[in-house]
């Protein structure tokens, strides 16, 4: 089975493929990033697959085509070149920004040999609900129907294909100029019946819807443009469309190290994660994105009060239910047991959520004029919140399921929440609130300076008491509460420097062993830099990180520090947001701005 790095994300805005530099299909959850999926080899051998390839030996190469997510493989052979384009369809006509509202959950792939004669073989075994259906195929004048559970597959083509058992296969030879298509149409038992789309008509469309996307998000001309530019596409594609969602991952269960058991399903929206992606989706896309980002945070928040649970995260449609369990019968990537899917971090209690969506508004502070009494509701309130709850205990940014702690970037992002709060008073319609608000900010400063900095270890720590380093401290100077160059600041940067870091590559947290390096670490780091001047340091980091992204510049969650692997649920949206915020923020340093 392919290692992470030789996949590629196909995306409709609405759900996700990975398929394999060898043309193998071995991810895909239609018709929504966390369905039960139709092929999972990825995560198990009976996960199932479709597999289209030369017969005999070739080498292969790949690209993206220009401003789009449709992938282009070349498979060269000893007597041609075989070319395969595929992609997730996208709705007939859909340009700009209204891509992938009207998805029809499609998997579309073109062979067509560009050079001499190539054999080429099929294999296509899907297995339902991850693995646990074996279908029953049934040839129809259409296609091929692959029914079992509540999925029906329609296979469409041009080209003679056979069955045995659940196996669909075929075999056929092309000469140069001559194509073969096929489009694997996905519905559920209780949807209408599938009406076939005409394969190439619909890849030619996805094309240019695609490109009609890019070709309206060329706002960011800075540093680093190409890759922000293909950042941009990887978070639009894992991109919930129907809400606005952006999901932390196309993927569950790839594993934070190899054969270990942290492996946790990412198909769903973080709240904990929200300026982060706000800000990358405004500098990377437009602000249409962000709001759409941001309306789906609050409708999804609904109101809060004193005594409501804060989820620090959300189903794509704002499900709050996202009950954890296990899939057994899965051996999981390379033995990385258990295979997870729904993620019980739902229920911790994370105080840094009260400051993100406040945190979110203040970046989009010029475009508010029309706040909704609804959100600005929920702004007050959660600000309310952290004026007593910043004294809790809670389970961190990093979900640590060991227990709650007094972590520094709780309340960090508590004095977020009143900072941001007591400047957009006004707006919130709050200014009754202001002295409350303040006196509170100012006591979560004071109790950050005096208990979150270690005079002996010289530097801010990750809980207060503790002597450990925590690479969420980086995200002060981000989030302005010192500025970069402070010398309590330069200090904590070099500790978690020389201490979680090896080779530009930097881990959570002090006694993380063998785990992998944290991407998002390493480009706030980045940031960390270049806002305290050390620009060239910060230019030679962002290259050496983002210069271990695969042939497609796909990015997963982690790097293994042993060999330098993509590890992790991939691609992680965090891993592009931490790429795109970090470009503009060495952009920002060199034109002379303050980012």
């Amino acid at each position: 089975m392919a290692v992470i790095s030789d996949y590629a994300l196909l995306g409709d805005c609405q759900g996700a493929a990975l398929v394999s530099s060898e043309g193998s299909v071995d991810w895909w959850c239609p018709p929504r990033f966390d369905a039960p999926s139709v092929f999972a080899r990825l995560l198990g051998s009976s996960g199932g697959f479709w597999s289209i390839r030369p017969l005999g030996r070739y080498t292969t190469s790949r690209q993206y085509l220009d401003g789009t997510m449709v992938l282009q493989t070349e498979f060269h052979t000893e007597n041609g070149v075989l070319r395969l384009t595929e992609a997730l369809s996208l709705g007939a006509g859909e340009r700009g920004h209204r891509i992938g509202h009207g998805s029809p959950h499609v998997l579309l792939r073109q062979v067509e040999v560009v050079a001499g004669t190539v054999e080429v073989a099929v294999e296509v075994a899907a297995r339902p609900e991850y693995g646990l259906v074996r279908p029953t195929v049934t040839e129809t004048p259409m296609g091929m129907e692959i029914s079992g559970g509540v999925d029906r597959l329609l296979l469409t083509t041009d080209r003679d294909l056979a069955f045995d058992g659940s196996l669909v296969t075929g075999r056929f030879t092309l000469a140069a100029g001559e194509s073969a298509m096929f489009a694997l149409h996905h519905r559920r038992a209780v949807d209408p019946l599938t009406v076939p789309l005409d394969g190439r008509a619909a890849l030619r469309d996805t094309i240019a819807a695609w490109q009609s996307w890019d070709g309206i998000h060329q706002y960011y001309q800075g540093a680093y443009r190409d890759e922000v530019r293909r950042s941009s596409l990887v978070l639009q594609a894992l991109t919930y469309q129907p809400t606005g969602a952006v999901v932390a991952a196309a993927t569950t269960a790839l594993p934070e190290e190899v054969g270990g058991a942290a492996n946790w399903d990412y198909r769903f929206g973080w709240l904990r994660d929200g300026s982060a992606t706000l800000r990358a989706l405004w500098v990377a896309a437009c602000p249409d994105e962000a709001h759409r980002f941001f309306d789906w945070m609050a409708a999804s928040m609904g109101s809060v009060d004193a005594k409501d649970h804060v989820p620090i995260m959300f189903g794509p449609a704002g499900e709050r239910d996202l009950t954890e369990h296990t899939l057994d019968h899965l051996e999981g990537y390379q033995g990385s047991r258990p295979v997870r899917i729904g993620n019980d971090a739902w229920k911790q209690k994370q105080l840094d959520v009260l400051g993100e969506p406040l945190e979110c508004a203040w970046v989009l502070r010029d475009e508010l004029a029309d706040l909704s009494p609804t959100a600005a509701s929920l702004l007050r309130s959660l600000a309310d919140r952290a004026v007593d709850a910043w004294r809790d205990t809670d389970s961190s940014t990093w979900e640590g399921r060991e227990g709650e702690r007094h972590y520094l970037t709780s309340k960090l992002l508590c004095w977020v929440a009143l900072d941001r709060a007591v400047k957009l008073a006004p707006i919130l319609n709050a200014e009754a609130q202001v002295p409350r608000w303040s006196r509170a900010s100012e006591e979560i400063r004071v109790a950050i300076l005096t208990d979150g900095w270690n005079s002996s270890r010289r530097a801010f720590t990750g809980a207060f008491g503790s002597d450990h380093l925590d690479a969420g401290a980086l995200v002060m100077p981000i989030l302005g509460f010192l500025p970069g160059d402070d010398d309590r600041v330069l200090a904590t940067v070099d500790a978690i420097r020389n201490e979680l870091g090896r080779d530009g590559l930097v881990q959570r947290w002090t006694g993380a062993g063998e785990e992998g390096a944290f991407i998002i670490c390493s480009y706030w780091l980045v940031e960390a830099l270049a806002r305290a001047g050390q620009i060239d340091a910060a230019k030679q980091l962002f290259e050496n990180v983002t210069g271990r992204a695969n042939d497609l510049g796909l990015l997963s969650e982690e790097i293994d520090r042993s060999d330098g692997s993509l590890i992790g649920n991939f691609p992680q949206a965090l891993s592009h947001i931490g790429l795109v915020n970090a470009a503009w923020t060495i952009d920002q340093v060199e034109s002379g701005n303050t980012p």
